[in-house]
């Protein structure tokens, strides 16, 4: 009895380490199948890019919100707008940020595919490195720069599948994919005081929510074009609740029992679950050269995982 009752905290403390682990799996997952899921509403059903991120951030925006107020109060929800600057700054991180990487995401998996464009979206840790490498003046080390290499490597191998004399990837997929780089850095840094402030689902929601008006003023969501059957629409209803609502949920809620480096590292399963489908559901053609491109840029995110990781 007395054994039992000493390995019971462990067995707690291991079994809450695993539903973290499965949870940011799932998370990266659902993520992975939704930018599957958007490549046949946009080659397939006519789909706009710009309307599905309306829709899906106002929805999902609205909802975690919602979710928020019957949680914690309405007041939890807005006390973000009652400090001018930093109402200001959710604007920008909604628009910039949130908007900016969901776009352009959408808009690379649009002129390309869901493997093309998720893979180039995770060169954003190498405008990580960049930057904070120039912000505190110092080089970055032998293991974040053979993570740039790797990176760059990789994504010129993703794009020419090995044939450099010519793009296997349309030049507007890699242009938007690496647009959903560049935000997807500015949307790692930027809210850092934010999330610590107000908490991270208050300040995702009102992003979600902002950036879902930004692009409604470009792309009213009854400005509606693409072929209308209940499988399209179901697509749609995948994308908005697992895809952004419940993905951002079990991901962020997975930080509760694992440190941000494993949550990082494990997001490695988005990129590898939206190229398995792609290839597999889709019949996407990827050659062994891109093959190695995309386990190259998947390298590179478990190398800078790691390194911060030992930073900590």
């Amino acid at each position: 009895m007395v054994t039992e009752l000493k390995s019971s905290p462990v067995a707690g403390k291991k079994f809450d380490h695993f539903k973290g682990l499965s949870m940011v799996l799932l998370g990266a997952v659902l993520w992975g199948v939704s930018g599957t899921a958007a490549q046949v509403l946009f080659q397939h059903d006519g789909f706009d890019a710009g309307w599905l991120v309306c829709v899906r951030m106002s929805i999902a925006g609205v909802l975690l919100l919602a979710g928020i107020s019957m949680k914690s109060g309405p007041m939890r929800s807005i006390a973000v707008w009652k400090d001018k600057r930093d109402a200001l700054r959710i604007v920008l991180f909604g628009i910039i940020g949130l908007l900016g990487v969901q776009y352009s995401y959408f808009a690379s998996i649009r002129y390309g595919n869901a493997a093309t464009g998720t893979m180039l979206q995770y060169m954003g840790p190498i405008f990580i490195t960049g930057y904070l490498a120039l912000r505190q003046r110092r080089l970055p080390s032998i293991s974040q720069c053979v993570a740039v290499f790797l990176a760059l490597a990789g994504a010129l191998l993703l794009v020419t599948n090995g044939d450099v004399r010519s793009f296997s990837v349309a030049p507007l997929a890699v242009f938007w994919g690496l647009v959903s780089a560049m935000t997807l850095a500015f949307y790692s840094l930027y809210p850092q005081s934010l999330l610590r402030k107000y908490g991270a689902a208050t300040i995702v929601g009102w992003a979600m929510l902002i950036g879902g008006i930004g692009m409604a003023c470009i792309t009213p969501p009854w400005h509606f074009t693409g072929h209308s059957s209940f499988g399209a629409w179901w697509l749609v209803c995948f994308v908005v609740l697992f895809g952004t609502l419940i993905a951002f949920y079990v991901y962020m809620s997975s930080l509760k029992y694992i440190s941000p480096s494993e949550a990082s590292l494990l997001s490695c399963g988005e990129p590898l679950s939206a190229s398995i489908i792609a290839v597999a559901c889709l019949h996407v053609q990827m050659g062994l050269p891109a093959i190695i491109g995309g386990l190259c840029i998947l390298v590179t995110v478990a190398i800078l995982a790691l390194n911060r990781r030992k930073d900590r």
